[in-house]
């Protein structure tokens, strides 16, 4: 049982936002660990319902007497200073603090958290790990950023010292935890309406890493020239993997792809066969997540059956180029992809799947990072045949950029091709359904609203 008494002090635990996907996930680990739990959310959603149905009662609204009877306001960060709950909890000097920080005392709980990071790839590496750990019978308490087949949520409470958790950089909120273990899956230009500059992302990486104790490990991408550098700022051990770079512990070998687009390859570990892995998610930057989750098991000393097993088994994390079905004979899938690198993964993965043409359906996440990336956007978006970009998804930000999705579409018809502007989700359907054919791969992108229209093509919503 992990040791609990940081935050035994206390005893009720409102929650302002619980039905995110951090939150729900801390919200049913406290339950367990016998915290009284009530929590409050702007919309019902499953999320909300499994927390009822576990005896949480939460709130659709504003439910001020839970604030009352709490010792602690736990708040994410979407919510503003001037909610009314936090406003009261204030008024009573009730303590509040943000989830990353209170993510933070519950990583302190634990005598081994494994913290995946990196810009991109962290959901669908946590998975794998988590995956393995299962395999293995490890009893593993897991969070992870998206609904996960294999542990029917987001979450999971085990009964372990280990818990697997995603550590995002964003708004350096990663910076709070106690990490044993660390995997840094890549660093790249991101986030930069926090960040501003590529140095201050690369620092606050050093900064992750120094926080690793000496009898720790840091498992880094050596393909990926940002995070070569990184070992120097700590004394625990070091494992790296890569695919181009063979000076590594652990690399891949004799990659071959089937008809799906899933990779076949050789393990190799210090230059000696280790073993073969047939994974079942497609795409290239998918055999770098799998290596980075082999080295780390390898450390664990999780043997190479169950590894290979859990990832033979692992067919992807929600979001993470996910089969909707089929119209016309042709293949929906959605993905969460919403920056250039992103991007270009999912199109590699998209072309090596045996397909006549290809569609994808994109829209840009955030104003600032539109602005920022629009011409890596525009050139990552060519690999499609067909390109339709909605309206930007504003997320937390307002217009202050001057941007619009016109911009992306007048660069990609600059640079040659063709583009199609297409802001109303009932058009974009109705086209699609008129001009998509048997064999083709219908893909829709990005971290908002986008992930509505497979459904709309397969309701035959109009």
């Amino acid at each position: 049982m992990p040791d609990i008494k940081n935050i035994q002090k206390y005893k009720n635990i409102h929650m302002i936002g619980i039905g995110g996907v951090s939150m729900s996930g801390i919200a049913a680990i406290l339950k367990n660990w016998g915290f009284t739990v009530t929590g409050s959310d702007w919309t019902q959603s499953e999320s909300t319902d499994k927390l009822n149905s576990m005896g949480i009662k939460v709130t659709i609204g504003h439910n001020l007497e839970d604030v009352h009877s709490s010792d602690v306001v736990v708040y994410s960060a979407a919510i503003k200073q001037d909610d009314p709950e936090m406003l009261e909890a204030k008024k009573l000097n009730i303590p509040t603090i943000e989830r990353a920080d209170f993510l933070g005392e519950l990583t302190r709980c634990f005598k081994d958290t494994i913290c995946i990071s990196g810009t991109h790839g962290k959901t669908t590496t946590t998975s794998m790990i988590s995956i393995c750990f299962l395999e293995a019978l490890k009893d593993p308490s897991i969070q992870v950023g998206a609904f996960l087949k294999a542990i029917d949520g987001n979450y999971k409470i085990g009964n372990s010292e280990h818990f697997i958790i995603e550590a995002c950089e964003y708004v350096e909120s990663f910076l709070k935890f106690s990490p044993k273990a660390e995997i840094v899956l890549n660093i790249d230009n991101d986030h930069l309406d926090y960040f501003k500059t590529f140095d201050n992302i690369k620092n606050a990486f050093i900064k992750y890493v120094k926080l690793l104790p000496n009898n720790g490990v840091l498992v880094i991408n050596g393909d990926d020239k940002n995070c070569i550098d990184l070992p120097q700022y700590t004394k625990a051990q070091t494992i790296t993997y890569g695919i181009d770079n063979k000076n590594t512990n652990f690399y891949a070998e004799n990659i071959l792809f089937d008809n799906d687009g899933f990779a076949e390859f050789d393990v190799y570990k210090n230059k000696e066969f280790y073993c073969k892995i047939k994974l079942s998610v497609p795409g290239y930057h998918n055999i770098l997540n799998s290596l980075s989750c082999i080295s780390l098991c390898d450390y664990y000393e999780i043997n190479k059956k169950d590894i290979q097993t859990a990832l033979k088994k692992f067919t992807g994390a929600h979001r993470r180029f996910e089969f909707k079905g089929k119209i016309n004979g042709a293949s929906i899938y959605d993905d969460y992809g919403h920056h250039p690198t992103e991007i270009i993964a999912t199109s590699t993965s998209v072309n090596n799947k045996k397909h006549n043409m290809s569609w994808v359906i994109f829209q840009p996440h955030t104003y600032s990072r539109t602005k920022n990336l629009l011409d890596d956007f525009a050139n990552a978006l060519l690999n499609f045949d067909n390109i339709i970009v909605l309206d930007i998804y504003a997320a937390r930000e307002t217009n202050s950029y001057n941007i619009s999705s016109k911009d992306l579409i007048n660069k990609i018809v600059s640079l040659g091709k063709d583009a199609k502007y297409i802001p109303n989700f009932n058009d974009c359907v109705s086209f699609l359904k008129e001009n998509v054919k048997e064999n083709d791969i219908v893909l829709t992108l990005g971290a908002g609203t986008v992930t509505q229209i497979g459904p709309m093509l397969l309701e035959n919503k109009i």
